[in-house]
C-alpha cells in the first residue's frame, strides 16, 4: 500500500492553505498514494488560539469538510483531514478533530484530539484547553488497499505522541499522527517519541508535520516521516512543503511481529 505523508507551513489564509494541500495531495496521488495524510492545523494557523473558534464547522456542513470531500472523491484516495476546529456546545472552545474521508467523498471516522497540549519554558507559552475541548475516545478504522489486504489504522494527533498507553488501546497495524510540534519541542523529542510508538507496538507510523516559520511568527519542527515497525525512518522531510511517499508491507509487518512476538508476551 502506498502511502503519502503531507508537510504543510500554513498561514493564516483559509484559501490560499486550501489551495497549497490540494497541490500537495495531486502530487500524492499521482505518485500512486492510496492514502494520504494532512498535518494538525492545515488549513488553518491564525494570530491567536481563539482564531480557531471562528473557523469552527458543524459536522457535515463547511468550507473544509467540503474541501476534504470533494478533494478525496476527485483523487480517489482515502484522506485523513490532519485536523480542522469543528463546534461544542460550548461556543468558547471547539473540538480538534481528524475527519477521514473515503475515495467517494463519505466519511470514514472522526477522531478528537484527547490529550491537550501546554507548554511554558519562560519564553514559549501554549495551552489548548484554553479554546479547544479535549476528545475522550480512542479511535481505529478498517482500511481495504487497492490489493484487497486489510490494515486497521489508529488514529492520534500530536501531543497524544507522549502517551504511549493510547496506542496500546489502538493496536493498530498503522498509527496516524498529524501534528504541529513546536521547533523546541521537536527538536528535542519528535524523532525519538515517533521511533518509540514504532517500536513498542510494532506498526507503522505515519506523521505528518507542519514544519517552517508560519506568518504567525510560530516555528514549527516539521521533521515528517514514515517509520516501519522496527523503528526505521523509510522517508523524511525536514523542512518546508512536501510529500513524503512510502509503500507499506503487510509482509514486512507480519515478519517483525513473527521474529519478536513482543505483543504476544504483555502481560499489563
Amino acid at each position: 500500500m502506498k502511502v503519502a505523508a503531507i508537510q504543510m507551513v500554513s498561514g493564516i489564509s483559509l484559501d490560499v492553505n486550501l489551495s497549497e494541500a490540494r497541490r500537495l495531495l495531486t502530487q500524492a496521488a499521482h505518485a500512486g498514494a492510496e492514502l494520504a495524510v494532512l498535518p494538525e492545523y492545515f488549513c488553518f494557523m491564525g494570530q491567536n488560539d481563539a482564531d480557531k473558534l471562528v473557523l469552527a464547522e458543524t459536522p457535515g456542513l463547511g468550507t473544509v469538510q467540503d474541501f476534504l470531500s470533494d478533494t478525496a472523491r476527485d483523487l480517489k484516495i482515502t484522506l485523513v483531514g490532519g485536523t480542522l476546529p469543528m463546534a461544542t456546545e460550548d461556543p468558547t472552545h471547539a473540538a480538534n478533530a481528524s475527519l477521514v474521508y473515503g475515495p467517494r467523498g463519505e466519511v470514514h471516522s472522526r477522531y478528537d484530539k484527547i490529550h491537550l497540549f501546554r507548554y511554558d519554558n519562560g519564553t514559549e507559552r501554549y495551552d489548548e484547553a484554553a479554546v479547544l475541548r479535549a476528545g475522550e475516545t480512542p479511535t481505529v478504522f478498517d482500511f481495504s488497499a487497492r490489493d484487497g489486504q486489510a490494515w486497521r489504522i489508529g488514529q492520534s494527533v500530536c501531543y497524544d505522541l507522549r502517551f504511549g498507553e493510547l496506542y496500546r488501546l489502538l493496536a493498530a497495524d498503522v498509527l496516524l499522527v498529524p501534528a504541529a510540534f513546536t521547533h523546541t519541542t521537536g527538536r528535542a523529542h519528535w524523532e525519538v517519541l515517533l521511533r518509540a510508538r514504532a517500536i513498542e507496538n510494532q506498526a507503522y507510523v505515519i506523521a505528518s508535520a507542519q514544519g517552517g516559520l508560519h506568518e504567525n511568527g510560530r516555528r514549527t519542527w516539521g521533521h515528517t516521516m514514515v517509520i516501519d515497525p522496527w523503528g526505521e525512518i523509510m522517508a523524511l522531510h525536514a523542512e518546508g512543503p512536501g510529500v513524503v511517499m512510502a509503500e507499506l508491507s503487510v509482509a514486512r509487518l507480519q515478519a517483525v511481529r513473527q521474529q519478536l512476538p513482543a505483543l504476544q508476551h504483555r502481560r499489563l
